[in-house]
């Protein structure tokens, strides 16, 4: 039966604002399952590292039964997440320290990134829970994609990858392909490795009509938006779509009076410096393509806002090079609004091709300009698609990605209990 759950998001805390950085998919997972298991009277403690210190410690804004407490580990800052493992040992003394004052017991440890892995490891060792790891991205995938060296994940997060697959009770991969390319890439024991999609909160993203969405957000009832939600880097592949927009307008001849790209993301914090360096680079590159009236940077949103502008775009373009999941793919489709991504990880699962949105290759400008013409131009398909978005994305809710995550905690707990009885013998 599981009671306590110490959730651990060692880098980025799962109230931060989105679009920094490190801040996007996993913050939202870990703040969204939190809550679900809150709801179900299921204790949850979300630790994660300082970054300021005027932050309360302790903050119970997830709602019912779930908490974020803030430990300080190295300076109180945004800080580089590769130096990070240097101050795990400061981490996981607060995160005992803590747990010994207010006399509790976790019957699970859920560690988020490989950094989490690590620290639940001390962790396991102090109380005997067992550890259910995700990684969210894997930096093998990631080196895979990288343009060049500058791109590159550390080597040190390869190997700790690797040495959490080994030692982690459980592993939940968020598709079947994430699975494998632990198995593949890592050497992961297949059988511990558990497929559990991540969710959506379809209470907040559902459908709003267009034209009111576009009046909350202060923009002409009649601008068509191609919107890109997500980090600032280079990974995300936006490039790609300034390219392909590029190509599109000269198929519409007043796109400047009722045509616009809106780019949401960016934020201050730990790698703000790259975000910044990746952003000029866009925006110089917009006016080599000549189209800088057309495309609009317009910061990070929160989710309340963020509904809106899911739902007053023509369409959601997530042109990545590499995505473990892509949950802007679903938010967006549980708008009702269809999307074009790139054939790539868990967007090749999420989105149906010629159902709720389209594929198409990587880095290829002229396939993802195709798509867009087609659907700036035939309302009747977006309107298909989007529809046929919301229903397929209904099976993505919290609570059944919660009932798969709950099993597999439970999976765990005899293998932990055999362990320690044959510590003893």
């Amino acid at each position: 039966m599981i009671r306590r759950v110490a959730m651990l998001s060692v880098h980025t805390c799962p109230l931060a604002m989105l679009g920094g950085k490190e801040t996007g998919g996993m913050n939202v997972y870990v703040r969204d399952l939190s809550r679900e298991l809150g709801r179900r009277e299921i204790a949850v403690d979300c630790f994660t590292r300082s970054q300021n210190p005027d932050i309360p410690r302790v903050k119970d804004s997830l709602g019912p039964n779930a908490r974020v407490i803030h430990l300080p580990a190295g300076p109180e800052r945004p800080y580089d997440k590769n130096r990070i493992v240097e101050h795990l040992p400061e981490f996981t003394d607060g995160v005992r320290d803590f747990a010994r004052r207010e006399g509790l017991r976790y019957d699970v440890i859920h560690s988020h990134y490989w950094l989490s892995g690590l620290a639940a490891l001390d962790l396991r060792h102090a109380w005997g829970a067992p550890i259910v790891q995700m990684f969210h991205t894997l930096g093998h995938m990631k080196n895979s994609v990288a343009a060049g060296p500058e791109e590159w994940e550390a080597e040190r997060r390869i190997e700790g990858e690797a040495e959490v697959m080994t030692f982690a009770d459980r592993l939940v991969a968020a598709t079947p392909l994430e699975r494998a390319q632990m198995v593949w890439l890592y050497g992961a024991d297949a059988d511990k490795i558990t497929v559990v999609p991540c969710g959506v909160d379809l209470g907040l993203f559902r459908p709003i009509p267009p034209a009111e969405a576009k009046r909350a957000l202060g923009l002409p009832e009649s601008r068509r938006i191609v919107l890109f939600v997500g980090r600032i880097e280079p990974l995300k592949g936006i490039d790609t779509l300034l390219r392909a927009m590029a190509l599109v307008v000269p198929d519409f001849p007043h796109w400047q009076q009722d045509l616009s790209v809106i780019i949401i993301g960016g934020a201050p914090g730990a790698g703000a410096d790259q975000s910044q360096a990746e952003l000029a680079r866009l925006q110089r590159l917009r006016v080599e393509l000549g189209i800088e009236e057309l495309v609009t940077f317009q910061g990070a949103k929160d989710q309340d806002s963020l509904v809106y502008y899911y739902s007053a775009a023509e369409m959601v373009v997530v042109p990545s090079r590499y995505e473990s999941f892509g949950m802007v793919a679903l938010e967006a489709m549980a708008c009702g609004t269809p999307v074009i991504a790139s054939k790539v990880g868990g967007l090749a699962f999420n989105v149906q091709d010629g159902r709720t949105g389209f594929l198409v290759p990587d880095r290829d400008p002229a396939a993802l300009a195709e798509r867009i013409r087609l659907l700036l131009s035939d309302p009747a398909l977006r309107q298909q698609l989007g529809s046929e978005a919301v229903r397929w994305v209904s099976q993505y809710g919290w609570a059944p990605v919660a009932d798969r995550i709950l099993k597999v905690y439970e999976s765990a707990l005899p293998s932990r209990q055999q362990a320690a009885q044959a510590s003893y013998r």
